[in-house]
């Protein structure tokens, strides 16, 4: 370890930055267990111990936001985590090196659209008087109101989610696919084997690494919806879907002021994620022969 020492030193600014801006502001997650007073401050507030917890758990609609939050993300975990595979297997078919350039442009390009502008385009097409009702309406004869109705909230806000992002996730799964032998598929296609049995055979075992590594973070983070799309999506009529963790912390911390009340809201929505983290490592080293996150 002495011996490579100047290694080790480049690691440092980064522990640094990583101990000032991930583990100090955890100091202030202890008013979860406090009344707090901005008055009084985090060390001069009472404690209250688990009361927000309780508070939290026992209100008319924690099952509701729960389950929200659960099927929001788990469908989206579902339906989403194989378009950026499939997307990838259908790249690394593309041979002509320009055409291929402008597939992936076209593809990458959502990813840096703003989730506001994502939002607005959403309530502009899918409106009763936008180009997706009007097709809708040539079909059925009366439009489907896809950003009021409940029912449709989460078919929205995850097949958007899914054009929005399916693209950028595949550069890790194409930057694997460049490092896979050529001369692996030309062999295999010497010996008779079909596009599916050399994408079964040679692409797929290339990429179950890094699928397991990107499939426990998802599965670790699947609590933790960014409230911003969703609040941004979301309408007094579709509130009985929309409304999920990340939006209740929202508007119980910043728009009520009830600090501690969030605080004990997102402490319990990240202990469930470690523990998703936890169990999800576990079950996939179980499935891949050890290998796993840690």
């Amino acid at each position: 370890m002495l011996r490579n020492y100047i290694l080790y030193l480049f690691l440092l600014p980064s522990i640094i930055l990583t101990v000032i801006f991930k583990y100090v502001p955890m100091y202030g997650s202890i008013i979860a267990f406090k009344n707090f007073s901005p008055r009084k401050g985090i060390l001069g507030s009472e404690w209250v111990g688990f009361e927000h917890f309780q508070r939290f758990l026992s209100s008319p609609n924690f099952y509701d936001i729960l389950m929200n939050t659960l099927k929001l993300s788990a469908y989206g975990l579902i339906l989403g985590f194989p378009v950026p595979i499939i997307l990838a297997l259908m790249l690394n078919l593309v041979r002509g090196a320009k055409f291929k350039k402008n597939i992936q442009l076209i593809v990458y390009a959502p990813n840096f659209i703003s989730v506001v502008v994502v939002a607005g385009m959403l309530f502009v097409f899918l409106s009763p008087a936008g180009i997706v009702n009007a097709l809708v309406t040539t079909f059925t004869g009366k439009p489907i109101a896809f950003m009021t109705d409940p029912a449709y909230f989460r078919t929205v806000y995850i097949l958007s989610g899914i054009w929005q992002t399916a693209g950028w996730s595949s550069i890790i799964y194409v930057a694997t696919l460049a490092n896979v032998d050529p001369q692996l598929h030309d062999a295999a296609t010497i010996d008779g084997a079909s596009l599916m049995k050399r994408i079964f055979h040679i692409d797929l075992p290339a990429l179950k690494p890094v699928m397991a590594v990107l499939f426990i973070l998802a599965a670790g983070g699947i609590m933790s919806i960014g409230y911003e799309k969703a609040y941004l999506m979301q309408t007094a009529l579709n509130t009985p879907t929309s409304e999920i963790i990340a939006t209740y912390v929202y508007k119980v911390g910043l728009q009520s002021g009830d600090y501690a009340y969030s605080t004990a809201i997102g402490l319990f929505n990240s202990v469930i994620n470690v523990f998703l983290l936890i169990f999800v490592n576990t079950v996939v080293k179980k499935l891949n022969e050890g290998e796993g996150l840690y």
